[in-house]
């Protein structure tokens, strides 16, 4: 009878065997969730690995858009001194627009939002 383990065509070979022919990098961290994939991505994208815990705080409290937006902004940067220091920014300045545009608008008398700004509305 022919040997099981042997690697002659046709034949199955053992499933413990075809996996020890693939030996996988441990690189001694534990990401379990989305959000610390994608946080480890960044840091990748932006050649900063010893701050990849930051990015993962980022991409766990603020939105994915935002952070992809503000990453898409430095690789279309040409040449960056700090690829980390202009995502900080842009995070900086795209949470700034989101807030500007979250303020409700003032109330004139009639109760109605007003679309002037309450500058003008101020002077009358």
């Amino acid at each position: 009878m022919a040997n099981s383990t042997s690697s002659t065509p046709g034949l199955f070979t053992p499933i413990g065997g075809l996996l020890n022919t693939y030996q996988l990098e441990d690189k001694g961290g534990y990401i379990t969730q989305e959000f610390q994939d994608f946080g480890y991505r960044l840091a990748i994208g932006l050649d900063d690995l010893p701050h990849k815990s930051l990015y993962m705080r980022l991409a766990k409290k603020e939105s994915r858009a935002m952070l992809e937006d503000a990453l898409s902004f430095v690789s279309d940067a040409p040449s960056v001194k700090s690829k980390a220091r202009l995502f900080m920014w842009k995070v900086k300045e795209l949470k700034k627009a989101k807030n500007v545009s979250e303020q409700p608008l003032p109330l004139q008398e009639s109760g109605q939002p007003s679309l002037i700004p309450t500058e003008i509305n101020a002077k009358k």
